[in-house]
């Protein structure tokens, strides 16, 4: 409203007279009243409310594609079913009440439900509904169990949702929560989340174990989920959780490990420790995790689990504060905040092979994303993953880091055998399976991608950086020429991540491809806004695809898209 208040308001007018009044009428609903930008609506059946309203969110989001963040209309949508009081063509009630509250803690674009809608939908609405446990709502005394009504076409197998339990895989399975801070100070979060971090690092390290990525695990942050519910959808047997409260120079780290079916405590253990001896307290948490749950994994590989500990704590803290600015998948702004983190980590420990590897992505993704300078950036990018690997040759991220700069440098044999290094020092390694099926699939091999793609969404069923895996899903469909798919994944990349511009390329050259003139262009004007330097012969020059006949059918849609 404060860039363009009329245009705001006719946009508005123009998404109710042609998108919910007619179809809400659809589903035999009644609008009660409108609220400025609200409206209230009541129906008759508990599955015509909810397709309504994934209806609607579907068509928002169509009518988004291509809006530039400060354009976008987005909108949230609660639903309960409950007794009302009718007065003057208005309703009232609690039930009233509770879907206003329920509204409130919907994402954006999204739908959220009481428990009682989910019963009486599931099965009838053709709709997955993922469970978010019960939730205090302002100004209602009991607590409410909610649900969110997964998107249209969006895959259980991406989500993790609560309704189908994954299957457990053939070997020890487990997820580790994000250690809760118990120290009072916010600014301590990234000591937590660095312990969760390093402990499923060295677990994944372990062949024997499957371990979720902590992109999925960290989906669970700021929550207090049933042990026995993650389990289910993160399909695995054992659950680690645990609390970190650090004063001053002194750690007190809580540890327990749940067999999920059961809820039983298989071990559990406090350490009271000063904050120096912290990488040695991470290697006793997973030693006694690994001997607990399969022993005999431990006595065969008795190697040192921990990645090679740098020098500086702080040097390790400002890694830890970077990581989250690397799963953006996209935003300029965040690539900055992460490169400025790392020089300060190389800077303080010069020999620390996280830190390398990492700012080598930030490089390499500079490069990816449509830097001028793409040569000079992964010149940097490569030289700072050989370092990685210099310093610490079994970390897997340093392979990951020069399998990024291979793949983005058309270089494709490098590039499969460096995340093959990756995955044969972490099999559990989502990442590393994401990054290969990009090579894959930059390299012509769509089915060999397809397949990387797969395991990387097993291993991480909950990933809320899983814009990168719908994005390669889409890559490989336009490499299989499988126009219409490849549009369709890469509309979804970029409804989770509006700034990730590789997946706004690829909508932009399918839709051309399908001579979709409104959607091709749309995302071209996308491509443009992320990338001023996109132009076909940037493409040519530098895009990742290794085949020419593949690039220049890439080249080709994104000329019938407008691109020059």
């Amino acid at each position: 409203m404060g860039v363009d208040e009329d245009g705001t308001l006719a946009r508005l007018t123009a998404h109710r007279r042609e998108l919910f009044d007619p179809v809400i009428a659809k589903y035999r609903g009644r609008i009660v009243k409108t609220t400025g930008d609200g409206l209230l609506a009541e129906f008759a059946s508990v599955v015509d409310a909810v397709r309504c309203a994934a209806e609607v969110q579907a068509g928002m989001r169509e009518r988004n594609v291509g809006a530039p963040a400060d354009r976008r209309l987005d909108f949230r949508i609660g639903i309960n079913v409950g007794d009302i009081v009718q007065q003057d063509g208005d309703i009232f009630g609690d039930g009233v009440n509770i879907a206003a509250r329920l509204e409130n803690i919907a994402e954006t674009g999204g739908i959220c439900v009481s428990a009682r809608v989910q019963e009486d939908a599931v099965g009838k609405s053709g709709l997955v509904f993922e469970d978010l446990g019960e939730q205090t709502l302002k100004n209602i005394a009991r607590p409410i169990r909610a649900y969110r009504v997964l998107p249209l076409g969006e895959s259980r197998a991406h989500t993790g949702s609560a309704e189908v339990a994954l299957p457990l895989p053939d070997k020890p399975s487990i997820a580790v929560l994000p250690f809760l801070n118990m120290s009072g100070d916010p600014e301590q979060e990234y000591f937590s989340d660095g312990l969760s971090e390093d402990i499923i690092t060295a677990l994944s390290k372990l062949r024997g174990f499957f371990v979720i990525s902590r992109n999925s695990t960290f989906a669970y942050k700021g929550k207090a989920p049933d042990v026995r519910q993650v389990a289910r959808e993160l399909g695995v047997r054992y659950v680690l959780e645990g609390s970190v409260r650090r004063a001053g120079d002194r750690l007190r780290i809580t540890g327990q490990l749940i067999e999920a079916a059961s809820g039983a405590h298989v071990w559990a253990e406090r350490y009271d420790r000063a904050v120096a001896d912290l990488f040695a307290v991470q290697d006793e948490i997973t030693q006694n995790v690994v001997a607990a749950i399969e022993p005999q994994v431990y006595a065969a590989e008795n190697i040192r689990l921990q990645t090679k500990a740098p020098d500086s704590l702080d040097a390790w803290g400002y890694v830890i504060r970077a990581m989250p600015h690397i799963w953006t998948w996209g935003s300029p702004q965040d690539i900055d905040i992460a490169n400025e983190l790392l020089q300060k980590a190389v800077a303080l420990d010069p020999n620390y092979a996280r830190a390398h590897s990492l700012l080598s992505w930030v490089y390499t993704a500079r490069a990816h994303l449509g830097s001028e300078n793409a040569e000079r950036e992964l010149e940097i990018g490569l030289a700072l993953a050989h370092k990685a690997i210099e310093n610490d040759s079994e970390d897997p991220w340093a392979h990951l880091a020069a399998g990024y700069v291979h793949m983005v440098s058309r270089r494709f044999r490098p590039a499969v055998d460096e995340t093959g290094e990756a995955i044969s020092r972490n099999a559990s390694f989502a990442m590393a399976h994401m990054l290969r099926a990009s090579t894959y699939a930059y390299g012509g091999l769509a089915d060999e991608g397809l397949e990387e793609i797969t395991i990387a969404s097993r291993l991480s069923p909950r990933d809320h950086a899983q814009a990168a895996n719908l994005s390669v899903t889409g890559l490989c469909e336009f490499m299989r020429g499988r126009y219409t798919e490849a549009v369709d994944f890469e509309r979804r990349a970029v409804q989770l991540r509006p700034h990730f511009g590789t997946a706004w390329r690829t909508m932009a050259a399918a839709a051309g491809m399908l001579g979709d003139e409104f959607v091709s262009r749309q995302a071209a004007a996308e491509v443009r806004r992320l990338q001023p330097s996109a132009t076909l012969d940037w493409v040519e020059k530098h895009h990742p695809i290794v085949r020419p006949e593949d690039r220049a059918r890439y080249i080709d849609g994104l000329r019938r898209a407008g691109l020059t």
